[in-house]
């Protein structure tokens, strides 16, 4: 009975220090320090907005605010 007495604290404390030990949860090293005009590659894009063109990338803002695809005007 009284190593129950002594081992039910230890077992609660050393349960409390492993809450502890989590480990940092990170991106795992993506970084996107490209400017939004510079876009995505690939053959997924808007036709006639061209990659790395920043006029081309407000025009098509402009667009998509102009067929009420303004993502301001979602939230609520």
């Amino acid at each position: 009975m009284k190593r129950l007495l002594i081992l039910l604290p230890l077992v609660a404390g050393l349960d409390g220090l492993v809450a502890c030990g989590e480990k940092p949860q990170t991106m795992g090293g993506v970084k996107s320090d490209v400017a939004a005009f510079e876009g995505a590659k690939n053959p997924f894009v808007v036709p006639g907005w061209k990659p790395g063109d920043k006029t081309s990338w407000e025009q098509e803002l402009k667009a998509r605010t102009l067929r009420t695809q303004n993502e301001y005007s979602k939230i609520n």
